[in-house]
């Protein structure tokens, strides 16, 4: 599957942000000399169908429309998860330790893949994108080159999974568009073959962003893809839901012992895992009848 590609130096547009109510600079994937007028009326409109990225000499932003920040990067820290659900994406470290293979699904700003290539230098990080104008901006996110360690893939999700020969140990989905979980990972197959490729003891961490019965449809597919328990934490700012499913059903967490571990890990890592595993000990756990 083919890897991404630099964007050319013409395809970019920069556009005062205070056209838009907004600060600093708005930087959009479009020919010099497009019609300005238009692409900002479209923007107010809730019309313009690619993402943009706001940047105010602070945070670089990425958009799909003007309500919504699908990244954020702090210029001064690259590297920093800036979101609460994507730090407690990174739970998995409490029940894979030490992952070789980290597959993630949506690219975004990046701060996920960057975050794990960092903090993980004992593991392989995989990033599948579909969206080419995402992949246009990895490197305004600072995203590394591809590397033995580091690759990031332009593909559909459920083709990579369904055809790639890969194992992983942790699959973190994180793939949204305009309204929430893209719609083509809701489907039965994709998670089977989510589940088929992670290894025994793996585990699957999902970002459930938008409406409750969106939510409650990806369960239910998880739930059948996967025999092992299965937690859901809701944040309290932001909506976001995150789904924790681990693919071997004899596994009994030790929570002594991972709350143990996650003193290691916040020393190791700089993130609040005490916190987080507190938090996915009292979580909803969810069961279906087959």
């Amino acid at each position: 599957m083919p890897s991404r590609k630099s964007p050319a130096a013409e395809q970019w547009l920069d556009v005062p942000a205070r056209l838009l109510a907004e600060s600093g600079t708005i930087r959009l994937r479009e020919p010099r000399g497009s019609n300005v007028s238009d692409i900002v009326r479209r923007l107010r409109a809730g019309e313009y169908d690619k993402p943009f990225v706001v940047d105010d000499g602070k945070c670089r932003r990425l958009h799909f429309n003007l309500d919504f920040v699908q990244s954020e990067m702090r210029i001064d820290d690259p590297y920093a998860l800036n979101f609460a659900y994507t730090r407690k994406m990174m739970s998995f470290l409490l029940f894979v330790p030490r992952p070789k293979h980290v597959v993630l699904v949506g690219l975004g700003g990046g701060s996920l893949s960057k975050f794990c290539y960092r903090e993980l230098p004992q593991a392989r990080v995989t990033t599948i994108e579909i969206d080419g104008d995402v992949l246009a901006f990895s490197q305004l996110f600072e995203l590394p080159d591809d590397e033995e360690r580091m690759r990031i893939v332009h593909a559909d999700a459920a083709d990579y999974f369904a055809t790639t020969e890969e194992r992983a140990d942790v699959v973190l989905i994180d793939g949204c568009d305009r309204q929430g979980v893209a719609p083509a990972l809701c489907s039965e197959a994709f998670y089977r073959d989510v589940a088929a490729r992670l290894r025994p003891r793996g585990m699957l961490v999902m970002n459930l962003i938008g409406p409750a019965h969106v939510a409650e449809t990806h369960l239910r597919l998880v739930a059948g893809a996967f025999s092992g328990r299965i937690w859901l934490h809701k944040l309290p700012v932001g909506g976001n839901r995150l789904l924790f499913a681990l693919k071997d059903r004899r596994y009994m967490p030790d929570w002594t012992a991972i709350q143990d571990a996650a003193k290691q890990l916040k020393e190791a890592h700089g993130l609040d895992f005490p916190a987080f595993a507190r938090q996915l000990r009292h979580a909803q756990q969810f069961q279906f009848a087959s």
